[in-house]
């Protein structure tokens, strides 16, 4: 287990995160908003523009031992729900640094998480490079099992 960051250390490496992050924003054109959420959480949100998917919006949490990172992919799936979680399993082994999940209401999220004492701004932009990435390339495909029906030649 990862040590636990205490109080002092926690809030420099929250202010070193909120400067990584605007970095980050200045860098990259596809990112179209950061944000802070409340404060009894240290929590960030990057919002960025997608082709397959309009918008792929990442949560950033820091918490005393790890740095999670997660986005919702889509809603449950309305048909061939068995396919679609086998697909999701099948793809989580392939992918490093995020896994697939089921959340709320059978929603389909894309998740990780690294020790706090190793976060750096390149852990950042790896972390939005690859949940961008990845849900690029599995949005379309994940909708046309779970939606199928939406997407017959007939409508």
């Amino acid at each position: 287990m990862s040590a636990a960051y205490d109080a002092p250390q926690l809030v420099a490496l929250e202010r070193r995160v909120d400067q990584w992050i605007r970095e980050l924003d200045a860098e990259h054109e596809h990112i179209v908003a950061v944000d802070r959420a409340e404060k009894d959480i240290i929590r960030w949100y990057v919002r960025m523009r997608g082709e397959e998917k309009e918008f792929t919006t990442v949560w950033l949490t820091l918490g005393q031992r790890t740095f999670r990172y997660e986005t919702y992919v889509m809603p449950a799936p309305e048909e061939n729900e068995q396919q679609l979680f086998e697909n999701l399993l099948r793809r989580n082994d392939r992918l490093i640094g995020v896994h697939f999940s089921i959340g709320a209401e059978d929603a389909v999220y894309l998740r990780g998480e690294l020790p706090t004492a190793v976060v750096g701004k390149d852990d950042i932009d790896r972390i939005l490079g690859t949940v961008y990435a990845t849900v690029e390339q599995t949005f379309t495909p994940l909708l046309r099992i779970g939606f199928a029906r939406h997407f017959a030649p007939d409508n």
